[in-house]
């Protein structure tokens, strides 16, 4: 008999929590990011007090685990280069292909934690309607599932990263033009900008379950926070960073390079503190 469910929260199309009662007594609770991220359901008793969590099979909690490894190491490096290649362009200590060399790895390391966290949600853990479990299939490499938040977010913040290379790619190329910059360079920057603001509303309506909310004592909602200013920073940046056609020089050089430098530091920390969201 599927127990019924008391209520469910989310914004627009997407549920991001579920709360139904237990045949045993008490409730559960599904959350979407803690089933994708600590593969856990909780647990409340009769009297509101919580209780054991129902984790997923331990297969799928070791896969959780390395993917989350993955994603927060990647992160952490990632946002580590790129503040070195912001700090080290504004006090011109190296030239140009030396900086966008250091911006390039910086790019890989955020596509593969990028990836890291589309693949955490892709094999995620789903409520059993049946035994009041977390169950999953077999490994995936790729899914389809934009009626979900949480693949959507991770999906965009993925595309993001890799709109990012083409960005860091075209910045080895010299002798352009001012409005080749802007075409080649700094469009996709921009574009890449947006796609991770996107991720990162949709990450804080996932923890917020489609209401603003301040979660002072949440790591979740402390994650998705300081990645979302990240994002703030970065698009700062990239709008700071346009060359103007007529002078061939930016809007901001300062700007520019603090924006990134912050933003970047921004996403190193998110990195750092997604290390203890684990099973």
């Amino acid at each position: 008999m599927v127990p019924p469910e008391e209520r469910a929260e989310g914004a627009g199309p997407f549920t991001t929590r579920l709360t139904w009662r237990l045949a045993e007594g008490g409730s559960a609770i599904w959350e979407s990011r803690r089933a994708r991220k600590r593969g856990a359901l909780r647990i409340r008793t009769e009297a509101g007090a919580e209780g054991p969590s129902r984790s997923a099979a331990e297969v799928v909690l070791r896969r959780l685990r390395v993917l989350n490894a993955v994603a927060a190491v990647a992160f952490t490096i990632g946002g580590a280069l790129f503040a070195l290649g912001a700090a080290t362009a504004e006090v011109g200590s190296a030239g140009g292909t030396a900086i966008a060399s250091i911006y390039f790895a910086g790019g890989l390391f955020f596509n593969a934690g990028g990836y890291a966290s589309l693949l955490q949600s892709v094999n995620a853990p789903r409520r059993s309607r049946v035994t009041d479990s977390l169950v999953t299939g077999g490994w995936r490499w790729w899914s389809y599932e934009p009626g979900r938040i949480d693949w959507l977010s991770t999906f965009v913040l993925f595309v993001g990263t890799l709109v990012f290379g083409v960005n860091l790619a075209d910045s080895f190329l010299t002798g352009l033009s001012a409005q080749q910059v802007d075409r080649l360079i700094w469009a996709p920057d921009l574009v890449g900008c947006v796609l991770f603001l996107i991720s990162g509303h949709l990450a804080l309506v996932e923890v917020c379950h489609g209401r603003p909310c301040w979660r002072s004592r949440g790591l979740d909602w402390w994650i998705v926070a300081v990645n979302q200013l990240g994002s703030v920073l970065f698009l700062v940046s990239a709008l700071a960073a346009f060359t103007r056609p007529e002078t061939g020089s930016l809007v901001n050089v300062g700007i520019a390079n603090w924006g990134t430098f912050a933003g970047a530091v921004c996403f190193s920390a998110g990195g750092v503190l997604q290390w203890f969201e684990r099973p």
